[in-house]
């Protein structure tokens, strides 16, 4: 067998523990080596006890890589493995990548060039709006966005960049045969088809509690930041940004409303020194990618709006400044959706907010479209 077929037995054997192959490969030399080690040498040289050395040795019997990788083909899956070239260059880096990683889709040198936008399973209407926004903006100016097609802001996220005809890449905490959550079927097929879906747990692996936080070093990993839109105080989102920061990737925030408890995640990031973030704008200059803004873009004198946008311009324009409340009476919508829709006029820049929250025209300084 080659290189690749050991690391690809390796990852079968023990999924989701990178540090441990990492050491049986430092300390046999190489994955194959590592692969024929006896329990005599796996004790010896690995440092397992007999007992564990002979379990090992047990589960290693019952893998047979060539199949497995035949299967892999067969399924349209590709295994990379760490010296593979097409191993994402990002990943390399960082504390404990993963020997190898399963891949339905493509990953391409420009996803190098990656956001992540993570956040809460149960989001507000306002941060999903907010996450499918930044993605779209973010995947239409050829940046790849990132994400754990968790439900809310990450299918929120991974939905935003699809519409934007943009990249994205889904990383799961399962095999790339189980989707998860099931009502997420048919986005991964269209992740894969337009983008990659990976995963380090092999084939039949069922979603597990601690296979998360795992796979959340593999997106921060993969980015080159972490966006946090909602998160509770103890979320998968706040231990993403944690290796974000372990990693050496930036960590930026969305701010959010104080009495909301899914804000006081992004903002104790912004407390702790995150990059707050109001638009796709404020991303990409953090990051130091305003250049892929296409200039046509940059230069634009309006904005794209939607319709309710566009309703909540024209009563501020022919009335301003005007209250929340006036807001809510003359367009007709429910107030949590004006404010939504007041967010995105202040990220454009066509609003402000002035005090005892009463809005006006900004006037035209825009400089980019949404």
């Amino acid at each position: 067998m080659e290189e690749r077929e050991f690391f690809l037995g390796w990852q079968i054997t023990l999924p989701g523990a990178a540090k441990r192959v990492w050491h049986l490969v430092e300390r046999f030399g190489s994955a194959g080596d590592a692969w024929k080690a006896t329990e005599k040498q796996l004790v010896a040289l690995g440092g397992f006890t007999a007992g564990g050395a002979r379990e090992l040795v047990l589960r290693r019997r019952g893998v047979n890589p060539e199949a497995e990788l035949a299967l892999l083909d067969r399924k349209g899956i590709t295994f990379l493995h760490f010296g593979d070239p097409e191993y994402p260059e990002p990943l390399k880096n960082i504390f404990d990548p993963p020997p190898g990683l399963f891949v339905r889709g493509k990953i391409t040198g420009n996803d190098s060039q990656a956001v992540a936008v993570v956040g809460s399973r149960k989001a507000t209407r306002y941060g999903l709006t907010v996450a499918s926004r930044l993605a779209g903006d973010l995947a239409g100016s050829g940046v790849t966005v990132i994400s754990g097609m968790a439900r809310g802001i990450d299918t929120a996220a991974h939905r935003g960049a699809l519409e934007a005809g943009g990249r994205t890449i889904a990383v799961l905490g399962c095999g790339l045969d189980v989707a998860y959550p099931g009502e997420n079927a048919g986005l991964m097929e269209e992740i894969a088809r337009k983008g990659a879906v990976v995963s380090e747990f092999p084939l039949g692996t069922r979603p597990e509690a601690w296979h998360f936080p795992v796979r959340n070093r593999i997106i921060s990993g993969l980015s080159r930041g972490v966006v946090v839109v909602e998160a509770a105080p103890r979320s998968g989102a706040l231990i993403t940004a944690d290796f974000a920061l372990d990693q050496g990737r930036d960590v930026m925030a969305v701010p959010g409303n104080v009495t909301s408890d899914l804000s006081r995640g992004p903002n104790r990031l912004i407390r702790q020194g995150a990059r707050p973030v109001e638009s796709a704008a404020d991303i990409l200059e953090d990051l130091g990618l305003e250049r892929l803004f296409r200039p046509e873009e940059r230069e634009a004198p309006g904005a794209s709006l939607s319709p309710e946008e566009e309703a909540v311009r024209k009563i501020i324009s022919s009335c301003e400044p005007v209250t929340l409340d006036d807001l809510v009476d003359r367009s007709g919508m429910p107030a949590q959706k004006v404010l939504a829709v007041l967010t995105f006029l202040e990220m454009k820049g066509i609003v402000r907010q002035l005090p005892g929250k009463v809005y006006s025209s900004a006037g035209r300084r825009q400089t980019m479209v949404f």
